[in-house]
């Protein structure tokens, strides 16, 4: 049974012959009623109060499972953007080696043509060089011959001056 601030301020008592003193009684039931009363007010602010600090509660709880899922998305999205920047290197490292390997065989193949080119042009050489030896030594012999029939030449007009 649960007594409130009215009832006790409507409680009567009976009068006896040697009871208690009716003001003292009275004020003591005034007094109890006064403190029962704010005990009762006191009691529905702090329920309103719990209420009201339970409802924050729940909302906090709802923000850190929120923040939870949030930090967990997040972690995902970063493991996946990782994983996906490691795919992406690896392709560029690949592609790098790949163009790599490209530009190494082509610079073997222009080596390899060069070094054709320089044995073709050290054979063009020796041959103008055997040519040219040929030309200069026709002309060599050509000049002997000249000088040899110029020799005669004058020896038949010094026979002839002679005569």
């Amino acid at each position: 049974m649960t007594v409130s601030r009215i009832d006790i301020l409507n409680q009567s008592f009976s009068r006896a012959l040697r009871g208690y003193n009716v003001e003292e009684v009275d004020a003591l039931l005034q007094e109890v009623a006064d403190t029962l009363g704010s005990l009762s007010e006191e009691r529905v602010k702090l329920e309103n109060r719990v209420a009201v600090l339970e409802g924050k509660i729940a909302e906090y709880r709802e923000r850190e499972s929120a923040l939870r899922d949030t930090l967990l998305a997040t972690q995902r999205m970063v493991e996946a953007a990782k994983s996906s920047a490691q795919r992406e290197a690896g392709l560029i490292v690949q592609a790098a080696q790949n163009r790599a390997e490209t530009i190494l065989a082509q610079a073997h193949g222009r080596l390899v043509h060069i070094q054709e080119a320089i044995f073709e042009a050290q054979k063009l050489r020796a041959q103008f060089n055997v040519k040219m030896r040929s030309v200069v030594e026709a002309h060599l012999k050509m000049l002997e011959m000249s000088a040899a029939e110029d020799a005669e030449l004058e020896a038949a007009i010094a026979k002839l001056r002679q005569k």
